[in-house]
């Protein structure tokens, strides 16, 4: 009998399959737009899309788009490859700088039950706030648009990675640092050797969840500032009335989440912690 993964990929083909073969035709049949009435005509009402595209369609526009995908034709006109790069440095270096400040602070409060109870109320206050709620704030102090993103995804990855570092720290068995303490370990050594190492697993955790929240902050974000990125092509690509492409865009959005996802997962499977 083949195996659970074997079965469940099968199983994930075949629902995908029947799913687009649904889609298809329903869509077969539709016209790309509805015709507009005599006073929508002189009222100079555009052609609004029908209905969504056929998967065929879908396809079709996927395989144009993937073939030149770092063409630069303007400002309004790059391909997905570029669009999704400017995305991903965006991401990349917001939560680069809030692994930076999460990391080693979350240390700290984890060890000092004194600093814990001090910070908490703040974190729990600026906790809740959504990232986009920034973007004002940002865009009047920073005054770039692209660097307001990053503020923003900095601010949005802080926070599962500040409580989860904590967390882990705070969590290391009393056993283990009490055997530190009889070796007689320094503090810089026992927070290297002993409590890193254990609480190593749930602060990846905590990245694995900051990545995933930054990569969906990044396209509302951009849909806002506008310019580059994968968010702004979306939105651009509304305002053309293309749904090809959008649904297009959506799909690289969730295959890019995905394999961010997959990364940081497969560097926590790596170091998880047996005792």
């Amino acid at each position: 009998m083949p195996s659970l993964h074997i079965r469940a990929t099968l199983l994930s083909v075949l629902l995908l399959a029947a799913f687009l073969g649904v889609w298809e035709m329903r869509t077969r049949s539709a016209a790309n737009t509805a015709p507009l009435s005599e006073y929508d005509i002189l009222m100079g009402k555009a052609a609004q899309p029908a209905g969504v595209p056929a998967p065929s369609a879908i396809f079709r526009h996927a395989w144009t788009e993937l073939r030149h995908p770092f063409y630069d034709r303007g400002s309004n006109d790059k391909g997905i490859g570029i669009q999704l790069a400017y995305s991903l440095g965006r991401v990349l270096l917001g939560f680069g700088c809030a692994v930076l400040v999460a990391v080693p602070l979350g240390f700290l409060i984890g060890m000092s039950p004194l600093l814990n109870r001090a910070l908490d109320p703040f974190i729990q206050l600026l906790k809740p706030i959504s990232p986009l709620a920034w973007m004002p704030l940002a865009l009047f102090t920073i005054k770039d648009s692209a660097a307001s993103a990053i503020f923003v995804i900095f601010i949005c990855s802080l926070w599962p990675m500040l409580i989860n570092t904590a967390f882990g720290v705070a969590a290391v068995k009393r056993d283990w640092l009490n055997i530190a303490r009889t070796l007689e370990l320094g503090w810089a050594r026992r927070a290297f050797t002993v409590i890193l190492p254990a609480a190593f697993p749930t602060i990846l955790t905590g990245m694995r969840i900051s990545i995933g929240i930054a990569w969906l902050v990044i396209v509302a974000a951009e849909m806002l500032v506008g310019g580059t990125g994968i968010g702004y092509y979306v939105w651009n690509e509304w305002n053309n009335l293309n749904l090809a492409s959008v649904i297009f865009s959506i799909v690289m959005i969730g295959l890019v989440g995905m394999a961010l996802d997959a990364a940081v997962g497969t560097a926590l499977h790596a170091v998880r912690y047996v005792e």
